[in-house]
């Protein structure tokens, strides 16, 4: 009996990892514009933007089809992959998954003219569960970050 219970527990483990890591994101629903999104009512997501976000937007000396290409480089370099929008528009969303279990997180991006520059908004949010660890809004510092440094030449 105890063989078939924990045969069982198996099963539901590996049934539930495999529907996390490979459910299907829907860009209807995944694909959104930082300015527009109401906030979530978990505390699994990062918002920067003017008004109602966590963090205000930062002004890059850069046009905005330069701080497009060069967020695409940085998020891709980190393991994110395009899941709607495109570079030429400055509006993409990507998709991250944590490395054990594959957990899809989220993040918009849309990038604005601003004055000679650049901003970049951006709404980070986890897909499952109620907390994210912070994960969110660190992977959208070090994104951050990395805008100003020359990209990585091979």
């Amino acid at each position: 009996m105890i063989k078939l219970l924990l045969l069982g527990a198996v099963f539901v483990a590996v049934t539930v990892a495999a529907y996390i890591r490979l459910a299907p994101s829907d860009t209807a629903r995944w694909h959104e514009d930082p300015r527009l999104v109401s906030r979530p009512a978990t505390p699994n997501f990062h918002l920067i933007r003017m008004v109602g976000g966590d963090a205000m937007p930062q002004v890059f000396q850069m046009a905005p089809d330069a701080l497009a290409s060069r967020l695409d480089e940085v998020a891709r370099a980190d393991g994110a992959t395009l899941l709607a929008g495109s570079v030429q528009s400055g509006h993409m969303t990507y998709v991250t998954r944590t490395p054990w279990m594959g957990y899809p997180d989220y993040t918009s991006v849309l990038i604005e003219p601003a004055g000679a520059g650049a901003m970049l908004l951006a709404f980070a949010r986890a897909r499952f569960g109620r907390s994210d660890l912070g994960n969110n809004r660190a992977r959208l510092e070090r994104w951050i970050a990395q805008l100003d440094r020359p990209a990585l030449t091979d």
